[in-house]
């Protein structure tokens, strides 16, 4: 039997899907004319495809209790600008539903994704928000807390859960509690609530802990990141007791389903026990709030580091991205056996330290250059590598643009700023690249999202399709997985059990089309393949599979 991935059009119009794109350029930088460059080829009137070949027949949905979603990554100060200032915005994100989640699993057409994690929206100086000023106030360029309410209201209708990125590890130097803490310093008023709110040191050393000196005191304040980020202490009950308050409110008040906690190993730098130690405490309070919260922590590190930490919480596994990560190295005709084999002992051994922690696999993120630039969609690798995480295991985390091959890099200018550029939507929107960007506008080639949406072989269509698969296979996101071990080939894949049910995918990452022997391996097959995903195709005649190069099949 065979199977091929065709699609058929719909009347609606790409501009009409964009939803809310009231007032925008649609491409990346401050430079009118460029951006006209950019989207001169845009269409407006075009019909989008529509994915209309994914059997839903075993379709279940997600509960309120399942977190191994597919979950989307929003630099909120980049995504889509709803005021005409041309910064994103907590409105633009609302207006933007439609594109993320329609709330139809089935429809087609919209990307599909089943969370969200938002960048910092909280009160702070900088453009990148990671230096709070105050955590119960959304900075005013981003909206407001009725803005965030309306988003939570508006995510919870579709069954899509957010998450927001909650920086404890620091404020910011504008934050008033370090300015309460600085004064009480220097006046020695040790019955002030704040003298013990931050770390301390009476030298600027301190092994390679970073300290800078208290202003116009004689004291010193640790700030690993930057002096415009000092670190709390959390040896300091009240310290604890603040930053519970701040997640109870988030949680109860305003209706959130989480956190990404950054710098997570940082707390007690170079101290890992005492950050586990922390971590336990919080995330035990945490789900007395609500058992299920689903939190993630980045804990940028080895396997063994992230190891340490599952006992307490989620963690990203880093061993997967980046450029030199396994998706990337799988991706370009690696041995998909290595990897199936290396996220199945991954699963197993965080599972035997935390039944409540999951295998979280991304590609890039905010802090790093986008998959893009190294993964390219004339190889094929750029689809390649979306079929190897987003028909996984776990809680797969797309990067915004991602799924529009959407280039950053950091570049000798050596921002970071370069890596979250504006989202290229194609329409009208007024979105513009942060400060301190230095990518040039020209080379953006993959093209916008009004663009995309047109295109049955586009990398847009390509997740779209994907997540439409996952959700059709509950197995993938529910069940068991073990890792398939094919021998004598670098073809792989993983088998996923739920209820009694089995769903396989196979994946070939090599430059050109294979067959593999399924016989001996057990495969109970009463549906045979039922999609195929990536650049080529793929048959099944007896136990004899052929997938072409940079594919994957999904069989029952």
């Amino acid at each position: 039997m065979k199977k091929s991935t065709k699609r058929f059009l719909t009347g609606f119009m790409a501009a009409t899907l964009l939803l809310g794109a009231c007032t925008n350029s649609g491409a990346t930088g401050d430079d009118k004319d460029a951006s006209a460059d950019v989207n001169a080829n845009a269409s407006q009137t075009g019909t989008e495809y529509v994915v209309s070949d994914v059997n839903f027949d075993n379709y279940i949905g997600l509960t309120d209790a399942d977190n191994d979603r597919v979950f989307y990554e929003i630099f909120v100060g980049s995504f889509s600008d709803s005021d005409g200032d041309g910064v994103g915005d907590l409105r633009g994100i609302i207006n933007r539903m439609d594109y993320l989640n329609d709330g139809d699993d089935a429809s087609g057409k919209s990307l599909g994704i089943e969370g969200i994690w938002l960048s910092p929206i909280f009160e702070s100086p900088s453009y990148h928000k990671y230096d709070v000023t105050d955590y119960y106030k959304i900075d005013e360029k981003f909206g407001t807390m009725d803005d965030l309410k309306e988003l939570v209201e508006l995510c919870h209708e579709r069954n899509v859960k957010i998450i927001l990125d909650l920086v404890i590890n620091h404020t910011g130097s504008q934050n008033e509690w370090f300015l309460e803490y600085c004064s009480a310093r220097r006046h020695g008023e040790t019955e002030n609530e704040y003298y013990d709110f931050y770390t301390t040191n009476d030298s600027i050393k301190n092994g390679n802990r970073v300290f800078y000196q208290i202003p116009s005191g004689e004291e010193f304040y640790e700030g690993n990141f930057s002096s415009e980020m000092p670190e709390l202490n959390y040896d300091n009950e009240k310290v604890r007791e603040r930053m519970l308050e701040v997640a109870d409110y988030y949680l109860t008040d305003i209706g959130v389903d989480g956190f990404r906690f950054d710098a997570a190993k940082y707390l007690y730098f170079g101290e890992t026990e005492r950050n586990v130690e922390f971590w336990t405490w919080y995330m035990d309070e945490i789900r007395k709030i609500n058992p299920d919260t689903y939190c993630v922590a980045e804990v940028w590190d080895s396997d063994s580091m992230t190891m340490s930490y599952a006992p307490a919480l989620n963690c990203f596994d880093f061993t997967m991205a980046a450029t030199d990560g396994l998706i990337s190295s799988t991706t370009k005709h690696g041995d998909v056996n290595k990897y199936t084999s290396y996220v199945e002992d991954y699963i197993n051994q965080v599972s035997q330290k935390n039944e409540l922690t999951t295998f979280v696999p991304f590609i890039s993120n905010h802090d790093m250059d986008r998959a893009a630039g190294y993964m390219t969609l004339a190889s094929g690798f750029a689809k390649m590598a979306a079929n190897l995480y987003i028909l996984g295991p776990g809680s797969p985390f797309i990067y915004y643009g991602e799924e529009i091959g959407v280039k950053g890099s950091r570049g000798s200018a050596n921002t970071d700023a370069n890596r979250r550029v504006a989202m290229l939507w194609g329409d009208e929107d007024t979105i513009k690249n942060p400060e301190g960007t230095t990518f040039e506008n020209e080379k953006q080639t993959n093209g916008t999202v009004a663009e995309q949406m047109l295109k049955e072989d586009s990398l847009y269509t390509h997740y779209k399709e994907l997540i439409m698969i996952r959700k059709a296979n509950p197995e993938i996101s529910l069940g068991e997985c073990k890792s398939l071990n094919l021998k004598d080939t670098k073809v792989g894949g993983f088998e996923f059990t739920y209820e009694g049910k089995k769903v396989y995918v196979i994946h070939n990452t090599s430059g050109s089309g294979a067959t593999v022997d399924l016989s001996g391996y057990g495969f109970s097959l009463a549906q045979g393949i039922t999609s195929v995903v990536g650049v080529e195709d793929a048959s099944l005649e007896g136990d004899a599979l052929t997938i072409g190069a940079q594919t994957s099949v999904v069989m029952r």
